[in-house]
């Protein structure tokens, strides 16, 4: 077994400790292109894996790939095994990375009756679906107000699916799909 560098101990033993083994940022210190000898070096021993990072949570890169991506670094199993931590949780960031489409589950909440969210959400559960017309004259809202309550409250926070299709003589129907 190869035996680790001072440097090697504290980005892994870093790593461990971060969420999603997470090995950025770098020590203090260590940069340009003695950084990249470093990490090139563990990675050709499988100790850390470079992986897409992701921008909305704000993850720390290790280069970036263009077109405002980039990737970071995970401390593997081997990594944590060399030195002397128990394999957990590196896998959720690979399987993350492999299926980055994955909806999220709905998280349990109060809704409050007789608001314009709960209207909207009616509206959208009925067969019929609803337009961003009707939805505007029923809830008082612009448009764009329509579209981003249904995009970020509906869709991100609330987990709901909406899908929307255009019909003829009614245009872009939205509807929420109801699992059974």
């Amino acid at each position: 077994m190869t035996k680790l560098t001072e440097t090697q101990t504290i980005i892994l033993s870093a790593g461990a400790k971060r969420a999603d083994n997470i090995a950025m940022p770098l020590p203090n210190g260590l940069a340009g292109a003695a950084a990249k000898m470093a990490v090139n070096k563990m990675i050709e021993h499988g100790w850390l894996q470079e992986v897409d990072a992701n921008l909305r949570r704000n993850e720390p890169l290790w280069r970036e790939t263009g077109d405002g991506h980039g990737t970071t670094l995970v401390v593997t199993d081997a990594g944590l095994l060399a030195v002397g931590i128990e394999p957990v949780v590196v896998k959720t960031v690979i399987a993350t990375a492999e299926h980055p489409f994955e909806v999220p589950k709905p998280m349990p909440s109060a809704q409050r009756v007789g608001t314009k969210q709960a209207m909207l959400i009616a509206m959208l559960q009925a067969p019929e679906g609803a337009t961003i017309t009707e939805i505007v004259a029923a809830t008082g809202w612009l448009a764009h107000t329509a579209r981003g309550t249904i995009s970020g409250a509906l869709g991100k926070k609330l987990g709901l699916i909406v899908t929307s299709a255009k019909e003829e003589g009614r245009g872009r129907v939205y509807r929420i799909l109801i699992s059974q």
